[in-house]
Order: structure tokens, then sequence, then C-alpha cells
């Protein structure tokens, strides 16, 4: 059997490992036993019953957090003209073109998020086999290839949270830090699970919604009762 850290031990002490808890029941714990000496991320994670091998099971799209998500979020944006300009003003970290294309390629990738103009994508589509297995493509689905730079890049910085269905039909995401108030959290994650529930794709059969837990970057990962969230 594997040995169980001290620090893991403590932090499951006192509770049962198959109880179903609320949301915020579940915040409330996991805020109590938050004893390192960082601010820990608190993370949503749910199971679902779609196979995203099959694209009408596919489960990918956006949510704004109504408190943000407590990380800076450092953003990119291909735009040139007047767009570079409006990215710029609006807080991108990175603007640029060809030269932002070539760093990219030299492995300078210090970003979280990436922006792109229509007009700009022939010069993104060359960084597909580098930005797509990070998940940083631009996708006009997901509101990040636009002409609207402004507000994509502020939505990014408020905390935008990006989600995407694993093979294994997993979805999870940061909902916040462990030093956001307990309402701010609880609020955080019931918009992050509403939007996956209602990103229900067309192909999903049976159950959608299988399993979901909360955790915490170094505590316990508790289950939350699917049925309280449905109602």
């Amino acid at each position: 059997m594997a040995k169980v850290a001290k620090r893991m031990a403590k932090a499951w002490d006192g509770l049962d490992r198959e109880k179903l808890y609320t949301v915020s029941e579940a915040v409330a714990e996991l805020k109590a036993r938050s004893a390192v000496k960082f601010d820990e991320t608190i993370e949503v994670s749910m199971n679902l019953g779609v196979d995203p091998r099959h694209a009408d099971q596919m489960v990918r799209g956006v949510v704004s957090l109504p408190h943000g998500t407590g990380k800076t979020m450092r953003v990119a944006v291909f735009a040139r003209g007047p767009k570079a300009e409006e990215a710029t003003a609006a807080g991108a970290d990175v603007v640029g073109a060809e030269d932002l294309m070539e760093d990219i390629q030299k492995g300078n990738m210090d970003f979280d998020r990436v922006i792109a103009t229509p007009d700009m994508m022939a010069v993104v589509g060359r960084l597909g086999k580098v930005l797509g297995p990070k998940g940083l493509m631009p996708n006009p689905k997901l509101g990040t290839v636009t002409m609207d730079v402004k507000a994509a890049v502020e939505a990014a910085k408020a905390g935008q949270v990006e989600y995407r269905v694993e093979k294994a039909g997993i979805i999870h995401g940061g909902v916040g830090k462990a030093s956001f108030g307990e309402e701010q959290i609880i609020e955080n994650a019931v918009s992050f699970i509403n939007a996956v529930i209602k990103a229900k794709p067309s192909g999903a059969k049976g159950t959608y919604v299988k399993r979901v837990a909360m955790s915490s970057s170094m505590g316990p990962g508790l289950k939350i009762d699917v049925a309280t969230l449905e109602a």
C-alpha cells in the first residue's frame, strides 16, 4: 500500500471519502483545510458521458467567471495596424504579426491565451503544431478569432476560463483561489458547472454529468452530489 504523506493524511482527517457534498459544503471544507504557504487554486472536475473522438460529442467552450480566477492572464494578440494598437490599449501583453510568429517558433511562449484577427489566421495557421497541442490555437467558436480585439482581451484578462473535454470524458478548470471568499468561489464554481451543462452536445446519450469533484492544489478531492447541481 502506498504511504500517505502526513500533510495529505491531515487534510483528509475527519472527512468521509465517500460522502457526497454540495458545492458550498465542499468549498467550506477545502478553504478550512488549506495549510500550505501559497494561495491554492480551487478546481472543479467533471466526468461526462461523452466520447470526444466523435465530433458530435465534443464539449468545448469558454465561461467568464463572475469573480475572476485569481490568476494573472498573459495574452498574445496577432493583429496589424489599428487593431494592434487596440490590443495594446486593451492590455494585451504581446502584440505582433510575422514577428510574433517567429518568436513563437523560437520557443518564446510566455502567454496563456492567443487572440487573432481573421486576416491574421494565414500567419497563425503556420503555428498549428506548436499552439494546437497546448490548446492555444485561436478559434472563432471560442471568441479568440475576432475583429473585436478589445472585448476579447478584456474578457481574457477579467477571468474567462476555457474548457475542453479530454479523451476520458473529463473536463476540469480552476474556479478561484483559496484566499477568495466562500461565496465568490461558490458563484464561480456554479458558473463553470452550468456552462459545461449547457454545452451538452447533440450526440451525448444517457447520463451527461456522471461525476463531479472539487479539490484544491494540495488538498483532498471531494465528491459533489450531482443531484444538487440539477436542482
